[in-house]
């Protein structure tokens, strides 16, 4: 076989064309131990740092950031795992080039601020590392689309590490769904509703935050991502909603999303969090906020279903999600833990406690990893999604969400952006697979690792 036949193959492979195509020498060839370099070891990045540490098949080869706080916080962790010191890089914001060039690195950890993250997933993937990138992987429709021509060329996958699709009860529904549960599916809803005012005005005096500081005076994700909030308006953080319900419909393998509508409502939240923690006479009380408190998008997809996401970070409520999964035979909301199975469910319309169904339907992977997961962060759910990461490094395979999950999920964000400033218009969505989705097969976590 010719450098261009198998280069070819492995491409196809790779980007979703179909691992029928690549020799089971090299589709099933596995490394015994991947060694991962870390851009970005703020406090995300050290959550998954952390997990790599606990491996034994991991080898942490390098770590790069431009904070010594956050640098000498992620020493500690190595040394507390009682594993060899990595490579140490400290060189500005370019300084993670010089971690790309270090060939021994099979793979990169992308945890930095938003608008960092295209830009490093092109060099690390034209550097020849998979790629496991934190949200959201591309700010722009022009960014996503460089990032799918950049796997397709380079046949380096990029993971969109998103969590939420590995969350113990998701994926009792995910296999719920799978057996035909809920019947033929007609509509899901999902979304970030997550009071994150501490985190976007945090001073660094505190874990996590209290304060009315953000950008240069920020500490952590308040320096850099108030700044979205003050600039931009749409849904800045669709991942947690859409990945999980995506899955359960076949997004990118048999069905797409077509077309998206967005509204925002007005902005006072972060106004009113400013005077009411900082004072009346607070500076960043001058400050205009973009961002609405709730933004609200309506997207279709091409097999007649619809979904809903929220994103609602700026007020005062508990945490959740949000999810529903609907369908001919019945109905699941994890805002009140319920569920109701027309024939099946204890009394005619009438809720009941999920938990006997989540039990039940108990998704085999949590069964056998569960134990491993235990003690990891969001629940277990970041243990799921780094082993998926690595167990794909170690297999030379696609990662389970891949490159066009990746950008059709972030593609999100700058539609909404573009239907709420044209005053709530329909905008379609792009083909990230140019036609692919049709004849492509969901195989996410039916693999027995991943």
């Amino acid at each position: 076989m010719n450098s261009t036949r198998r280069d070819f193959i492995r491409t196809a492979a790779l980007t979703g064309v179909g691992l029928a195509m690549l020799p089971d020498s090299i589709a099933f060839a596995k490394d015994p131990k991947v060694r991962l370099g870390f851009i970005g070891v703020g406090l995300r990045g050290q959550n998954h740092l952390e997990l790599a540490l606990r491996r034994n098949d991991v080898e942490v080869a390098a770590l790069c950031d431009v904070q010594q706080r956050m640098i000498d916080m992620s020493k500690e962790l190595v040394k507390q795992a009682g594993k060899p010191m990595p490579q140490i890089i400290m060189d500005g914001p370019y300084g993670y080039k010089k971690l790309l060039e270090n060939k021994d690195i099979d793979a990169v950890i992308i945890a930095t601020p938003w608008e960092w993250h295209t830009t490093m997933c092109l060099d690390a993937m034209n550097a020849k590392k998979y790629v496991g990138c934190e949200v959201i992987t591309g700010m722009t429709i022009e960014e996503c689309w460089q990032l799918v021509n950049t796997s397709e060329r380079t046949g380096m996958p990029l993971m969109m590490l998103e969590n939420v699709c590995y969350r113990r009860d998701i994926m009792a529904i995910l296999n719920m769904v799978r057996q035909n549960i809920f019947g033929e599916i007609i509509h899901l809803q999902g979304g970030y509703q997550h009071d994150l005012r501490e985190v976007k005005f945090n001073d660094g005096k505190k874990p996590y935050g209290g304060g009315a500081e953000f950008g240069e005076k920020g500490f952590s994700e308040a320096s850099w991502r108030t700044l979205h909030s003050v600039n931009r308006n749409g849904d800045l953080y669709p991942t947690h909603g859409i990945g999980p319900v995506a899955m359960m419909i076949d997004i990118n393998r048999g069905n797409r999303l077509t077309e998206l509508v967005s509204y925002s409502s007005k902005a006072r939240g972060l106004h009113n969090y400013i005077k009411k923690v900082g004072g009346e006479n607070h500076p960043n009380t001058k400050v205009e906020f973009k961002l609405g408190d709730i933004v609200t998008t309506m997207i279709k997809c091409a097999n007649g279903e619809t979904i809903l996401l929220e994103h609602d970070t700026n007020l005062p409520r508990p945490y959740s999600l949000g999810f529903r999964v609907q369908g001919t035979n019945g109905i699941w909301m994890d805002v009140n833990k319920s569920i109701y199975i027309e024939g099946q469910s204890k009394e005619a319309h009438q809720w009941e406690s999920a938990q006997e169904w989540l039990d039940k339907y108990d998704h085999p992977l949590w069964k056998k990893f569960g134990n491993d997961a235990a003690g990891a962060g969001h629940g277990g759910m970041d243990w799921f999604v780094l082993n998926a990461f690595v167990e794909a490094v170690k297999r030379k395979v696609n990662t389970p969400q891949d490159i066009y999950d990746a950008v059709t999920w972030s593609a999100i964000t700058p539609l909404s952006e573009t239907s709420i400033r044209l005053g709530g218009e329909t905008v379609e969505f792009p083909d990230f697979t140019q036609g692919r989705w049709m004849y492509r097969k969901n195989e996410f976590a039916l693999n027995d690792v991943y």
